[in-house]
C-alpha cells in the first residue's frame, strides 16, 4: 500500500513538473499546464492513471488556501474604499452575467439549477492569465489595464456566494430551494460575525503573542492552524470550508502581520492549487470531444461576446470614455479559473450532468487558450469594436476652433495624468503654449474647467494628431504608461512626416530599445524623479538654458514636491489609490450667483485645510492669487487638499450642492 502511494506520488510530481516545464518554455499559463497534467494521468486517456480519490481531497484544500489569500487581499476598509467603482462595476458585472446567461440557457430548455451555474461560470474571468499578459505587454499600470485587474481581482471574491449557493441548489427540492437559500444566507452571515468578532479580539494578540517567539516554523504552524480552523467552523455549520478560509483571510487582512502571513501561506497554496487544476484536468473526457465540439465553440464564443457586451456597457455606462471601456472588457472578456470550481462544486452536488460539464470545461479552456491573443491585441481589437470617427471628428473640430491656445511652436502632450500635468505646468510657467490630449473624460472636463488646454481625444489616431498641431509643433510628449499606444502614436507620427522631437515615458530600459526604433528621440525610464526627469528634458529641448531647469528642480526638491501633489483625479484613480479620501487632489468649483460669501476676501474664506492654487476669472489663470481677491460669480477655483475637505468647503461655497 506505502509502495503503491509512493509510485502514484512520484508519477504524479515527475509528470507535473516535466509539463509545467515544458509550458513555461512556451509561455503557456501554468494553470493550463496543470489541467494537461489531469487529462495524462486522469482515467479517461490512455497511459498511466492515478487514484483520483486522494487527489479530490488534497485539491480542496487549493481552494480554501486560495480563498484565504484572496481574503488577505481584500479588508473590510479596503472593499469600503472601492463601494463606489470597483465594488459597482464588478457587481454588475457578474450578476448581470450570472442572470443574462443563466436567463438564456433556461429559456433553451435547461434547468433553473444547471441554467444559474452555467451563467455563473461564465461570469469568471482569469486573473492569473490577465495580470501575467499585461505585465508582459507593460500595460499593468494603465487605465485599462488596472481596471480590468482590479475588476478579476473582485470576480474572485464574487465566487464566494457561489461556493454558498451551488451546493443548497443540490440539496434542495425545487419548491424548497429559496428556503434552503434563505437558511444558508443566514449561515454564512451569523459564521462571517463569529468570524470577525473573533477574529478582531483574538487572532490579533495571539498573532502577537506567536511573532514575539521569532519562531518561523511555529508562525507557519499557526497561519495553517487559524485558515484551517475558520475553514472547519464553517464546514461544521453545513458551508464550504473556503468561505471560512475568506473570512479568516479578511480578518489578518486589517492587522500588520498582513504580508508575512501572505508569504507564509503561498508556497502551501500554489502547489495546492495546482493539485486542484490536476484533479479538474481528470474530469476532462477528451473522447467526448468529437461530439460536442460544436457546442464548444459556441459555448466559448457566447462567453466571449456576452462578457465583452456586458462590461463594456457597464463601464460605459458609468462614465468611463469608450476606448478605456472596449480594452477592459475585451480583458474581461475570457474565462476564468474559479470557473472550473463551480463546475466541479456543480459536479460533486449532482446539480450539472456530466455532459454540459465537459462542454463548460472545454469553452472556458478554449477561451482562456486564445485568452493572450485578445488581450496582446486589445488596443486594435477596441480600434475596430468602437468604430470611433464621429468621436475622432468632434475632437478634431473642437482642436481646430479652440482659441485659447494659439498652435505654433507649442508641445503637444499624450496623456494629461499625474506626470503628463507637471510637464504642462512647468510649460505654463515658462510660457510655452501645450495641447493635452486624453481618454479619461471626467479628468478632462475638470481640467478644461481649470483653464487648461486638453481635449478629450486620443492621440493613436494619425488624424487627431494633425488636428493638434503636430506638423507645426516644437515637441511630442508621450507622457502616459501605455507601451502599445505610444508605438501606435510614433507610427503615426511617422506617417504624418513630420520631423518633431518626440519624448517617451517608459516604465524600464528594456523598452528603451523598442521605442527608439519607432522613432522616439529620447526615452525616460521611470524612476522616484520620473516626472521631473521628463519635464526637465522638455524644457531643454525647447532651449530653456540649463540654470534655469536646474532651478526649477532643486525648488521641487526643497519644497518636497509640491506640483506631485496637485492633479486632478479621475474616476479611476480609486483602482489604484486604497484610500482616497485622504489623498491630496486639485478640484475645480465654478461659483455663480447663488454662492452665499460673494464679495469675501480669498484670504477670509472659510478653507480650513483646502488651499487656493488658481483662480480662473474671465478666462484668465492665476497661480495662487492675492489673499485679497474679492470673490466673484463666474469665478473658478482650483481648490488642493484631501478629498473630505474639498466636499466640505464646496458645500459652503455652493449652498450645499457638491460634485464629489
Amino acid at each position: 500500500m506505502i509502495e503503491q502511494a509512493l509510485l502514484q506520488t512520484l508519477l504524479l510530481l515527475g509528470v507535473t513538473v516535466f509539463v509545467v516545464l515544458l509550458c513555461q518554455r512556451l509561455r503557456v499559463p501554468s494553470s493550463l499546464a496543470y489541467l494537461l497534467v489531469g487529462v495524462v494521468l486522469g482515467s479517461h486517456t490512455a497511459g498511466p492513471v492515478i487514484n483520483d480519490h486522494y487527489i479530490r481531497i488534497i485539491a480542496e484544500f487549493g481552494i480554501v488556501f486560495l480563498l484565504f489569500s484572496i481574503g488577505l487581499s481584500f479588508s473590510l476598509s479596503q472593499i469600503y474604499a472601492m463601494r463606489h467603482t470597483i465594488l459597482g462595476l464588478g457587481t454588475a458585472q457578474v450578476a448581470l452575467t450570472t442572470a443574462l446567461v443563466g436567463m438564456g440557457a433556461w429559456l433553451l430548455g435547461m434547468p433553473a439549477a444547471m441554467a444559474f451555474v452555467a451563467g455563473a461560470v461564465f461570469a469568471q474571468s482569469s486573473t492569473t492569465v490577465i495580470s501575467k499578459q499585461l505585465l508582459e505587454q507593460g500595460e499593468d499600470n494603465t487605465r485599462h489595464g488596472r481596471l480590468g485587474t482590479a475588476m478579476s481581482v473582485f470576480q474572485d471574491i464574487t465566487a464566494v456566494p457561489f461556493v454558498i449557493i451551488i451546493p443548497v441548489l443540490g440539496t434542495a427540492v425545487a419548491t424548497a430551494v429559496a428556503g434552503e437559500l434563505a437558511w444558508a444566507l443566514l449561515k454564512a452571515f451569523i459564521a462571517m460575525l463569529a468570524v470577525l468578532l473573533v477574529g478582531r479580539y483574538l487572532l490579533k494578540p495571539f498573532f502577537h503573542l506567536v511573532a514575539e517567539s521569532r519562531s518561523p516554523e511555529l508562525f507557519t504552524l499557526t497561519v495553517l492552524f487559524v485558515s484551517l480552523a475558520s475553514a472547519g467552523v464553517t464546514a461544521l455549520m453545513g458551508l464550504s470550508m473556503a468561505f471560512g478560509a475568506f473570512l479568516a483571510g479578511m480578518v489578518l487582512a486589517e492587522t500588520e502581520f498582513r504580508h508575512q502571513v501572505e508569504a507564509t501561506v503561498r508556497p502551501f497554496r500554489d502547489v495546492l492549487l495546482g493539485v486542484f487544476f490536476v484533479s479538474i484536468g481528470m474530469l476532462v473526457q477528451p473522447a467526448l470531444l468529437p461530439e460536442v465540439w460544436i457546442e464548444v465553440v459556441i459555448g466559448a464564443l457566447l462567453l466571449l461576446s456576452s462578457k465583452l457586451v456586458l462590461v463594456f456597457l457597464i463601464i460605459r455606462f458609468s462614465g468611463i470614455d469608450s476606448t478605456t471601456a472596449w480594452r477592459t472588457a475585451l480583458i474581461l472578456a475570457v474565462g476564468g479559473e474559479f470557473g472550473f470550481a463551480l463546475i466541479a462544486i456543480a459536479l460533486d452536488g449532482a446539480i450539472i450532468d456530466p455532459r454540459l460539464a465537459q462542454i463548460l470545461l472545454y469553452s472556458v479552456l478554449l477561451s482562456m487558450t486564445i485568452a493572450p491573443f485578445i488581450i496582446r491585441n486589445n488596443l486594435r481589437l477596441s480600434a475596430w469594436l468602437s468604430r470611433h470617427e464621429a468621436r475622432q471628428q468632434d475632437a478634431d473640430e473642437s482642436l481646430r476652433l479652440s482659441g485659447s491656445v494659439q498652435l505654433g511652436r507649442h508641445v503637444v502632450i499624450c496623456g494629461f495624468g499625474r506626470t503628463g500635468q507637471m510637464v504642462g505646468r512647468l510649460l505654463e510657467r515658462e510660457g510655452v503654449p501645450f495641447v493635452a490630449l486624453d481618454t479619461d473624460s471626467s479628468l478632462v472636463r475638470e481640467a478644461r474647467l481649470a483653464g487648461s488646454p486638453v481635449y478629450f481625444a486620443d492621440s493613436t489616431e494619425a488624424a487627431v494628431l494633425d488636428a493638434a498641431g503636430v506638423g507645426q509643433a516644437s515637441l511630442l510628449v508621450i507622457s502616459h504608461n501605455d507601451r502599445t499606444a505610444a508605438i501606435m502614436t510614433l507610427a503615426c507620427v511617422a506617417r504624418l512626416e513630420h520631423r518633431i522631437p518626440v519624448l517617451v515615458r517608459a516604465r524600464d530600459e528594456s523598452m528603451a530599445d523598442e521605442l527608439r526604433a519607432k522613432g522616439a528621440a529620447e526615452v525616460i525610464p521611470e524612476t522616484l524623479e520620473a516626472g521631473l526627469t521628463l519635464a526637465s528634458h522638455a524644457l531643454l529641448t525647447l532651449g530653456v538654458p540649463m540654470y534655469r531647469v536646474t532651478d526649477y528642480l532643486q525648488e521641487q526638491r526643497r519644497q518636497r514636491y509640491p506640483m506631485l501633489r496637485e492633479l486632478f483625479r479621475g474616476q479611476l484613480d480609486e483602482i489604484k489609490l486604497s484610500d482616497t479620501h485622504s489623498i491630496e487632489r486639485l478640484h475645480s468649483i465654478q461659483i455663480d450667483d447663488s454662492c452665499p460669501l460673494l464679495g469675501q476676501a480669498l484670504g477670509e474664506l472659510p478653507l480650513g485645510n483646502v488651499l487656493i492654487a488658481a483662480l480662473v476669472r474671465d478666462e484668465q489663470r492665476t497661480r495662487y492669487p492675492a489673499p485679497q481677491t474679492r470673490l466673484q460669480a463666474g469665478d473658478v477655483l482650483v481648490l488642493l487638499g484631501a478629498t473630505e475637505d474639498i466636499r466640505s468647503v464646496e458645500v459652503r461655497l455652493t449652498g450645499g450642492a457638491t460634485s464629489l
